[in-house]
């Protein structure tokens, strides 16, 4: 324990099994559970030629699974959880934009209670009214949190809440019949590229607005983009780098005073939480990822939740149907006359609602402040002590930056030849995750760290250790950082050329057996 106070690395190496994948551990005829016989009367009427499946769904053979015992499938995925870096197991600091924490474990319990895994999206309204009820009172928290009126829960990520947003505002010119007219969207170049992506998908034109001379977002240069063509505005702010933008409120205006809509892009809200609000800068709609400010696990990319709010005026777009209080009855309310629709099935994932609702009441108001509080000082605290490290900085604004920073190993990679990819895997070593952008890379050689409010003082300065340690191999023996992971599962692949070639891709077992055997020996 002395040692990590000191900030020194950790002795760290990963467990490696050499596991195959399942399919591979097929053996015939063995079984991990014995299914029980189906009732006597459901075997008689199919006996009798009667289905209560239709026809097309009937499988013409049995599906080629794995058959294992149950042992053997406890060893195989305990060694896979053995083989991996999860937050519940390292210092998880280099997530970047993508916001890790912690989840506390009675929030898990709660959510895998059988009153929760047992519930069925087509159940009658009546029989479900505890969830609903949970659902409103999220819904009622983050008015509170962003001043927004109505939210929707059905979004299944903020690139889906960003989709949604984008749909809103074509459905929105529409309704007032100047959609053909505007055509466009304004953004800014570290906002998430989701924004500019669904945007585009929505068939809008993307303007891009760069930094001015200070890494502020420019605004004599959105003052000269906005026309009568201007749909709408989306931004993140503070952005990618961590950087927030302190004319929001007049951006907003001048994109309201062209007749556009402006939504934002708060998937992080980590520095802000009880400090600022979409409402009072502008903002019509804005989102929030509940797996990244409000705690709910990340999932590897899923399950997740983008919680969409929506001013008042918008409401009649928002993808149906919400939750609503009448009289004593929580309803679902499917009656929005310019509601874009679905964009998920049912209601989303009630588990993550029901998770940020526990994780909301425990902190309450001055607690989901001091989440803000915390995760600013933490990061900054950080930002300190890696602008000491040899090779690294942080382009544009100097001072204080909000939750997050994307900094640079440019110099690093001019003196070293060390890259931040060979920075990432060698970080491995010391049971650190590391994120470095989204891409193109706009930054050079970035490298994205989000400390949020869940680490110590003692986890951020081992974190710092490892990334100083690491500098100081690269100007010393740059070799080992650029051949590594050494201690971890995987090791550097010499030649990643496959990952450039679609024939030799094999993203399930089936096509698997279809590239690398006889056509007649494969099972499908």
């Amino acid at each position: 324990m002395e040692r990590i106070k000191r900030g020194k690395v950790r002795q760290f190496h990963q467990a490696k099994w050499d596991e195959p994948i399942i399919f591979e551990l097929h053996q015939s005829g063995e079984r991990g559970v014995a299914l029980p016989r189906v009732e006597r009367g459901i075997e008689e009427k199919v006996g009798d030629g009667v289905s209560f499946i239709p026809g097309e769904m009937v499988r013409k053979q049995k599906p080629n699974l794995p058959e294992i015992a149950q042992n053997r499938v406890l060893r195989h995925y305990l060694r896979l959880s053995q083989e991996v870096l999860g937050s519940a197991f390292n210092v998880e600091i280099g997530q970047g934009t993508c916001t890790i924490k912690y989840s506390p474990e009675i929030n898990e319990a709660i959510a895998a209670s059988p009153k929760m895994t047992e519930l069925h999206p087509l159940q009658d309204v009546s029989t479900v009214q505890g969830i609903l009820e949970i659902t409103h009172k999220l819904d009622l928290a983050l008015r509170e949190v962003s001043g927004m009126d109505y939210f929707s829960f059905q979004p299944g990520s903020g690139t889906q809440a960003l989709f949604a947003m984008a749909s809103i505002v074509r459905a929105y010119h529409e309704a007032n019949g100047e959609a053909d007219q505007r055509d466009e969207i304004i953004t800014t170049i570290f906002s998430h590229p989701s924004q500019a992506a669904t945007a585009a998908v929505k068939g809008y034109k993307i303007i891009t607005l760069y930094p001015d001379e200070d890494g502020f977002p420019d605004l004599e240069k959105l003052k000269a983009a906005v026309s009568e063509r201007t749909a709408g505005f989306v931004v993140a702010n503070p952005e990618d780098t961590g950087i927030y933008n302190p004319k929001i409120k007049e951006f907003t205006r001048i994109v309201h005073e062209a007749g556009g809509i402006c939504y934002y892009d708060q998937a992080n809200a980590n520095g802000l939480l009880g400090i600022t609000r979409a409402k009072e800068a502008g903002f019509d709609m804005c989102f929030f990822n509940l797996h990244k400010t409000f705690s709910t696990p990340h999932a590897c990319g899923g399950p997740a939740t983008g919680a969409l709010g929506v001013v008042d005026r918008l409401k009649e777009f928002l993808p149906g149907p919400i939750v609503e209080k009448d009289g004593d009855q929580y309803v679902l309310n499917d009656n929005l006359k310019h509601s874009i629709g679905k964009v998920r099935s049912f209601q989303g994932v009630p588990q993550h609602v029901l998770r940020a609702y526990a994780w909301i009441r425990a902190l309450g108001p001055d607690g989901l402040k001091e989440v803000a509080q915390v995760a600013v000082l933490n990061n900054n605290y950080l930002y300190h002590k890696v602008l000491k490290i040899k090779g690294a900085s942080a382009p544009y604004i100097k001072g204080q930056r909000l939750e997050q920073v994307r900094y640079s190993w440019e110099q690093l990679t001019k003196d070293t030849g060390v890259t931040t990819d060979d920075v990432s895997r060698r970080m491995a070593d010391f049971a650190h995750h590391y994120w470095t952008s989204h891409h193109p890379y706009v930054v050079p050689e970035p490298f994205t760290l989000e400390p949020t409010e869940t680490p110590s003082k003692a986890d951020l300065d081992e974190y710092i250790a490892s990334l100083t340690q690491i500098s100081e191999e690269a100007y010393t023996n740059p070799d080992l950082v650029k051949s590594a992971p050494h201690n971890s599962t995987n090791h550097l692949i010499k030649d990643n050329d496959d990952f450039d070639n679609p024939e030799k891709w094999a993203i399930t077992w089936r096509s698997y057996l279809k590239k690398t055997q006889a056509p007649e020996k494969v099972e499908l």
